[in-house]
């Protein structure tokens, strides 16, 4: 019996991740790298409800709000801003803006909801409060890229259209802990927005999300999700979302700006939280998005296995292959998602991401926090 050629074995298992990870390249991501918008025959201009929940965000709404609230859109818009039992001057300032912005209705709670964790409560507040059927939703600490955030994003919609995925990004800063933060968020969106786009809609960020009024009511908005902390924007969307009910909208002026977290503790507090709804996810996305990330964290331990136990020639010709492909395609698609800044550091940052995993990874078996903010 002839004995196993270790070397050949773990250079054909490293070919064989190579394979996988360029499938997801150039299957899903290529779609973000290459995408064009619709041709409309026509604009069209409805009502919006704007939704921004806020807890103890004074700062955040003194800074972020009027952004919201002088969006250049002719047709009518409203923004409605749920106060979450503030203990600082969240009020004082909703008030200050509300004499000068008459579009801004402001919901105030004071009380906390029994048995409903987190941020949904309040949200399905200031959506059964909003007058109109699309609602957008953003965060206080979130700014639009543009004044012309809201008619871009409501003009996605069609006939058959009920959710609107777009981008939600960070501000550029130096250092780079900035770095990891946009890229780390880049990756996400690139993959959520790309699985839209094939036809697999899995989640969306509340950050930039749009959806209908009548499709969060005939769904029972979060009854079935409520006694999960997160998963207010993700586990809706992944319930929700179907092939032709989503649309996915690229564009500069759509894409929401939030403010990064400073220091690695706070960013890993944040990662860790989100984390903690993935388990809750349709079996096909967790299929998809866990075969992408297994082969995406072994590819540079196999990559080095490759190289030291079989040929270093043939494996580094194997690497070229996908490190080719990515490049093309990260380049076109930071592009798409003004990122562009990234690309020349892609390689470094495609390496971190084993380290991501290693980080994060128990964070998909922790329990999830009950704080929202």
């Amino acid at each position: 019996m002839p004995l196993i050629n270790w070397g050949e074995t773990i250079f054909f298992f490293f070919v064989a991740v190579t394979t996988i990870q360029v499938f997801y390249y150039c299957w899903f991501f290529s779609r973000i790298a290459f995408y064009k918008p619709k041709t409309r025959s026509h604009s069209q201009q409805h009502p919006v409800s704007v939704i921004i929940c806020a807890r103890d965000e004074d700062e955040n709404l003194a800074r972020n709000l009027p952004g919201v609230l002088v969006q250049s859109y002719p047709s009518t818009y409203e923004v409605v801003a749920v106060n979450d039992n503030s203990v600082d001057d969240s009020k004082y300032i909703l008030e200050e803006l509300k004499k000068t912005f008459k579009s801004l209705n402001i919901v105030e709670l004071t009380q906390e909801a029994k048995l409903i964790s987190g941020k949904k409560y309040p949200l399905s507040i200031g959506i059964r409060q909003a007058r109109h059927e699309i609602l957008l939703l953003t965060d206080a600490d979130c700014v639009p890229a543009s004044e012309n955030w809201i008619e871009k994003m409501q003009g996605a919609y069609d006939e058959e259209t009920e959710i609107v995925l777009g981008y939600g990004a960070y501000h550029k800063k130096p250092g780079m802990l900035n770095k990891l933060i946009r890229f780390e968020t880049f990756h996400t969106g690139l993959q959520y927005l790309s699985y839209a786009l094939a036809g697999t809609p899995y989640m969306g960020v509340g950050r930039n999300l749009s959806y209908k009024k009548d499709l969060f009511l005939r769904n029972k908005g979060f009854a079935s999700i409520n006694h999960i902390p997160s998963g207010d924007d993700d586990l809706f969307i992944n319930k929700v979302a179907t092939a032709k009910n989503t649309a996915v909208i690229l564009d500069p002026d759509t894409i929401t700006r939030s403010i990064p977290k400073t220091t690695w503790t706070g960013w890993l507090r944040q990662k860790a939280r989100h984390y903690t709804t993935a388990k809750f996810y349709k079996p096909k996305h967790k299929f998809l998005l866990g075969l992408y990330f297994f082969t995406q964290f072994i590819f540079y331990p196999s990559l080095a296995a490759a190289i030291i136990f079989f040929d270093w020639r043939w494996a580094l010709g194997v690497f070229a292959v996908r490190f080719i492909i990515q490049g093309i395609i990260l380049r076109k698609a930071m592009a798409k998602m003004d990122e562009k800044d990234l690309w020349p550091w892609y390689l470094f940052l495609d390496m971190w991401m084993f380290f991501y995993y290693l980080i994060f990874a128990p964070a998909l078996w922790k329990k999830p926090s009950k704080k929202w903010n």
